[in-house]
């Protein structure tokens, strides 16, 4: 081993290594040559910015990190948040004939980044418990600063998002036997072309389990890529803030995702044709083929595809509010599939020329939902180059058992669809202009179809075969667990893999009601401390609800937590630390809730008392010196969001708010947040303390806030469109 300094930066560390056995891996460390370092757990925290722990760079290198455990946010940190981790553990810099073997890669923003590589195998490493962001979204509702965007990514800006693998300009070799959980999102490939992702397991992450984005003629196979998920809260909202189990961008044509298991994602699938096709009309996401996976439980669609044309095969989609969506599809196949218990089977918005083959739909609210509609968004460039009218399908050989309706046609021709068995409350709803469509004869009863010879011999043409030594994931643990499964906490979907307390329905309800979540099988609890509440329970089963009623407040301060003591099942921790079974885990809730009570004037505003080119005359306006208020609340808390008011009287856009309230804390330490679209100020005790007055999308802020009577004044301005206003103190 030869080490150097760079007399570039000064402080890195260069090692050229050729056959080393036993290294000990370094912060600066660059591995030019094979080397097997030396099993144990390393803290090595990388430098600040982007740079990397370990490079490898050269040809033909294999780096063994069979036994080794990299950490790079220290255990406590990351238990306390998990958005703290920077960083890049290992850069894959260029070469050709990469394989990194075996190790634990944790507490960084990116575990395996390679670019420029060709050939390059990543196997049997867990890049599990990497960076992921802190969630805003609460029970009761969704917050806008939640929502994802993965639609550019021309200069790497899916890099923020963090991965346990990152991939840019990779070429050819294997991602197998790679786990990544508990991150944001598990392996994102952009520009990567021809690799082979199988026996992997990418799941609850609250972003994506696998993203490509100008990827083409990759496999994707016998990978478990289960709740994926965000922006869902059982009986409250199921958006999914497009989040997905597989994501798939702007023109990533020719891939095979075929035996995977993509449970409770946001979506299952989400494909799009990308910004590209969107403004020119031209390209596509194409010619992928989806065969025999499991796209079920999605809150919103299990199979999302639009503006492009590919095949979809032999999959499952059960549980879900569109089995497919499949806006803008064309040429496309949909053949051999289960829907089962979605909202509605498939729904294509100006589909034209797609084959819907051998499907069984079995109670389905609707089975099929094809349209158009007469105005199409006017600053979209796809519609002004391409035809976009509903015509064309072919569906045959589909056996049909809905709920309410068989068909929902509305702006449609040529649509013929007398050979399907069909069983439904309704055969059919048609609207607008439908000429040429032909619908089936309603029949008794219906069959299976998807075995038929015509089946069989449809089927044929897109056969994928299993992979020798392929996982069999399919059905996976998950496969019939409800979406009421699918909880999503600050930092993401909850793992069902160690105990938790969790609100039977709105965690604002006073006395609480919880439940106790825990890992499948027998399991035991009881209460290990509760201070400020009594608890309805003392001990028992998991699965129990126990009513918490909070104590006398004290200055109107509800602030109280349960602690129970679990036994049962093997545990790991959110933070990713095991115990065997039978060993005791502790786990709780809290809840601090000073209950401030704002009194809440709301007020129209105009070109002449624009907060932004006229802000003498908006403070005017907030201070009743320009008119009387539309409309006054007292509220607690002082939270709003929505895309159109749901209170009469308030005005639908360009509206102020000027909020008050005064609180009485417990001495300690304190932080006020604040989440807004679109300004904000807040001033305590009439001094400001958070201005972020603009236009802008959900935001948060946060200051420290010390113990003591506070008067908290807020003043905040919407345009149009998306409204976000919250306001919170917490411990």
């Amino acid at each position: 081993m030869r080490n150097a300094a760079l007399a570039s930066a000064g402080l890195l560390l260069f090692a050229s290594i050729a056959g080393a056995q036993g290294a000990v891996p370094r912060v600066g460390l660059v591995v030019t040559s094979s080397t097997a370092f030396a099993a144990g757990a390393y803290s090595l925290a990388p430098s600040p910015g982007d740079s990397a722990v370990i490079v490898i760079r050269g040809n033909d290198v294999t780096v063994d990190l069979r036994g080794v455990r990299l950490m790079g946010t220290s255990p406590n940190a990351a238990a306390v948040a998990p958005d703290a981790a920077s960083g890049v553990a290992i850069l894959v810099d260029g070469g050709r004939n990469i394989t990194i073997l075996g190790g634990t890669i944790r507490g960084y923003k990116i575990g395996i980044r390679a670019r420029g590589t060709r050939n390059l195998r990543v196997i049997d490493t867990d890049l599990s418990f990497n960076w992921k962001p802190r969630l805003y979204s609460i029970v009761e509702h969704e917050s806008i600063a939640d929502w994802l965007s993965f639609h550019q990514n021309e200069k790497d800006e899916w890099r923020r998002f963090g991965a346990g693998v990152y991939l840019d300009d990779v070429r050819g070799g294997e991602i197998r036997g790679v786990t990544v959980q508990q991150g944001m999102n598990g392996l994102l490939m952009t520009r990567t072309d021809s690799l082979l992702v199988w026996n992997s397991d990418f799941s609850f992450n609250s972003g994506v389990g696998i993203g490509m984005y100008r990827s083409d003629h990759n496999r994707i196979m016998h990978n478990t890529v289960d709740y994926n998920v965000r922006g869902y809260s059982e009986g409250f909202y199921r958006r999914g803030q497009d989040s997905a189990g597989i994501l798939m961008y702007e023109q990533s044509d020719s891939n095979v995702v075929a035996f995977n298991s993509v449970t409770h994602g946001g979506d299952g699938l989400f494909l799009w044709a990308g910004q590209h096709t969107m403004d020119t009309g031209k390209g596509g996401a194409n010619d992928n083929l989806f065969f025999g996976n499991d796209f079920s439980w999605a809150p919103t669609n299990g199979m999302e595809a639009t503006f492009s044309r590919n095949a979809f095969v032999a999959n499952r989609i059960v549980g879900s509010d569109h089995g497919l969506w499949g806006g803008y599809s064309y040429g496309s196949v949909i053949l051999g599939n289960e829907f089962a218990r979605n909202r509605v089977g498939i729904a294509i918005e100006h589909g034209q020329e797609n084959r819907i083959l051998h499907n069984d739909f079995l109670g389905d609210s609707t089975a099929l939902y094809l349209w158009a509609n007469t105005i199409e968004p006017g600053d979209w460039g796809y519609p002004k180059y391409r035809d976009t009218r509903s015509r064309d399908y072919h569906i045959e050989g589909n056996a049909i058992d809905a709920q309410r309706v068989a068909f929902r046609v509305s702006q449609t021709r040529n649509l013929d669809a007398r050979r399907n068995q069909v069983r439904a409350e309704s055969l059919f709803v048609t609207r607008g202009d439908t000429a040429g469509v032909v619908l089936p004869a309603m029949a008794s009863s219906v069959a299976s179809l998807r075995r038929s010879d015509a089946a069989r011999k449809a089927m044929a043409t897109f056969q994928v075969r299993h992979r020798p030594e392929g996982a069999q994931v399919l059905p996976s643990t998950y496969a019939d667990w409800p979406r009421s499964t699918i909880i999503v906490d600050e930092w993401g979907p909850y793992d069902w893999k160690s105990p938790k307390l969790w609100p039977v329905d709105s965690s604002r309800s006073t006395p609480l009601k919880l439940r106790v979540l825990g890992p499948p099988g027998h399991g035991t609890w009881e209460i290990w401390s509760n201070t400020g509440a009594d608890v309805s329970k003392r001990r028992g089963l998991v699965n129990d609800t126990i009513t918490v009623t909070p104590a006398l407040l004290t200055n109107g301060v509800e602030d109280w937590e349960v602690q129970l003591e679990y036994r049962g099942q093997a545990t790991r921790s959110p933070t990713g630390d095991t115990l065997a079974a039978g060993v005791p885990y502790r786990f709780g809730y809290a809840r601090f809730d000073p209950r401030m009570r704002w009194d809440v004037k709301v007020f129209a505003w105009t070109d002449s008392t624009h907060p932004l080119n006229a802000p003498a005359s908006f403070q005017a306006l907030l201070r009743g010196e320009r008119g009387a208020p539309v409309l006054t609340q007292q509220v607690s808390p002082l939270d709003y969001m929505w895309y159109r008011p749901r209170i009469p009287g308030w005005p639908q856009d360009k509206y102020g708010i000027a909020a008050a309230t005064t609180v009485d804390l417990p001495s300690g330490s304190y932080r006020l947040r604040t989440i807004s679209d679109d300004g904000i100020r807040v001033f305590v005790d009439d001094q400001l303390v958070i201005e972020d007055w603009s236009v802008h999308e959900s935001r948060v802020k946060e200051v420290p806030l010390s113990g003591g009577r506070h008067a908290i004044r807020v003043e905040y301005f919407q345009g149009d469109g998306w409204a976000e206003l919250r306001v919170e103190i917490l411990r």
